[in-house]
């Protein structure tokens, strides 16, 4: 059994409008039994207080707390670039989840054990992310109108993967692996309370659309194992 027979990707770009406003029509559209984002509950509870990290707080964290600092800034800076604050198409999920009144799971991995992973990265690929890093917050020139992101993201992906193999396993393969299984234990979880046909939505960034999309569609049925999750 394919369990693409039961969810539905949304593949997002954080920084992208277009993005936001496909993810509030098509759960609105579907209503489906559940919906998933690409969050966990340490980034839900941050996001919901709309409580920004600073530098000070980042020191406080040490190395981990840094390098999150940096990543949210990156993030931060591509979202005034292209109009869009990141983690608005989350916020769009979350809200079509609670207008529904449907169940919202958190299916993405632990930030700590995402930052503990980058932070053991092999020093030629964290030295080349530093380097690279400190461009996005330069001035972008532009001569025209700016190119649509979500456009581009195969192009992106691929040169990721070819830069940082190991930022590439553990920041996309590894995320996959853990947000299939959250959503295949949904799944089983909503058969379980009766639900004949589940429907689940579910919002990830764009590059990991296709990797959850494979693995979902080669599982096997499993036992169910429940997710943390938020009721809408």
């Amino acid at each position: 059994m394919s369990y693409l027979r039961y969810v539905k990707l949304i593949g997002t770009m954080h920084v992208s409008p277009k993005s936001r406003e496909e993810v509030m029509r098509t759960i609105l559209e579907e209503r489906p039994h559940a919906v998933a984002v690409e969050l966990d509950r340490t980034r839900f509870l941050a996001m919901e207080s709309n409580r920004e990290m600073t530098l000070e707080d980042a020191l406080r964290f040490g190395r981990r707390g840094l390098i999150n600092y940096a990543l949210a800034k990156v993030e931060e800076k591509l979202g005034e670039e292209f109009g869009m604050k990141p983690g608005e198409e989350m916020k769009a999920a979350i809200s079509a989840a609670q207008a529904l009144g449907v169940p919202l799971f958190l299916i993405d991995e632990d930030i700590n054990v995402i930052l503990s992973k980058i932070a053991a990265s092999p020093a030629r690929e964290k030295l080349l992310m530093a380097l690279e890093g400190l461009a996005v917050f330069l001035p972008i020139k532009s001569g025209g109108e700016m190119p649509d992101p979500m456009s581009e993201y195969r192009t992106m992906m691929m040169e990721f993967s070819r830069r940082y193999p190991y930022l590439y396993r553990v920041l996309v393969e590894e995320r996959n692996e853990v947000m299939a299984r959250n959503l295949i234990s949904i799944v089983e979880n909503l058969k379980a309370r009766g639900v004949k046909r589940p429907k689940v939505i579910a919002v990830v960034g764009l590059g990991h659309k296709p990797g959850i999309e494979h693995l979902l569609d080669r599982a096997k049925e499993r036992r169910p194992v429940s997710p943390y999750w938020f009721s809408g």
